[in-house]
């Protein structure tokens, strides 16, 4: 072989098997070769990858299977979430929010439900949810109420008309209202000059008229019913009355 002549010597297999392809023949193209063998082309795609980013009529996108496309389509719909899951999720998500609402105040069946409404959680969901708080003791409209009441009387001096609403407000059933209610005592026209007393004091220099007036309507918001008007009397009368001086003894 002379120097000039580049061409590669033909390779002498040692034991006795088949002589390597050519370039050409193995589908690298070289100086004027034609386009790569079309079997190498199904090979490099065989990953998916360039056949699916190959433009329209190349032929490397006949290397995608159609197969491959229904096996994607079967993985992406795993992702999709079953009905029962989200339903699921709503409703945990909705115990857990009233669960933290029940840790700052107590709160009665209506007012837990309304919580759950909020957090979109299915009816049936709902009245699990309450059924089983009632049991553990969480939600307890009786117990509730006896506590708002003893709020109202003792802490803030309202009437029973007062508390009457202030029950319905919180959602308390009417029966259990009427029941809490009812173990009240007697002593709202006492409770009523009690506050009135405490308030005629300020009023000594204001005209009768405005005064009862003023008093009056004090006592009506505050929930005490036809006594109001004249506990506010009684408690006027009594501050406008002289005020006994000290006995002195001449020694």
């Amino acid at each position: 072989m002379s120097d000039g002549d580049d061409r590669l010597a033909p390779v002498i297999p040692l034991f006795g098997g088949a002589a390597p392809a050519a370039p050409a023949e193995r589908g690298v193209a070289g100086r004027g070769a034609g386009p790569a063998h079309r079997g190498d082309a199904d090979v490099v795609n065989a990953g998916g990858v360039d056949a699916a980013l190959a433009p329209d009529g190349d032929e490397r996108a006949a290397a995608w299977h159609p197969t491959w496309t229904a096996q994607v389509a079967d993985l992406g719909g795993q992702d999709d979430e079953p009905e029962g899951d989200s339903a699921d999720e709503s409703a945990a998500a909705g115990e857990a929010a009233l669960l933290r609402k029940l840790r700052t105040r107590s709160l009665s069946v209506r007012e837990a439900r309304g919580v759950l409404r909020e957090r979109e959680v299915d009816e049936a969901s709902s009245d699990e949810i309450v059924e089983r708080f009632v049991g553990l003791g969480y939600l307890d409209d009786a117990k509730l109420a006896e506590q708002l009441v003893h709020t109202a009387v003792d802490r803030k001096g309202q009437g029973r008309r007062a508390v009457s609403q202030t029950l319905s407000q919180r959602g308390i059933p009417r029966e259990v209202v009427d029941a809490v209610l009812a173990e009240l005592p007697d002593d709202e026209f006492e409770r009523a000059l009690d506050f009135a007393r405490q308030k005629a004091r300020s009023m000594r220099d204001l005209d009768r008229e405005v005064a009862l007036r003023r008093l009056s309507g004090q006592l009506a918001r505050r929930g005490y019913g036809g006594g109001a008007l004249a506990a506010a009397r009684q408690a006027l009368d009594e501050a406008s009355r002289p005020q006994p001086r000290g006995v002195r003894f001449d020694g």
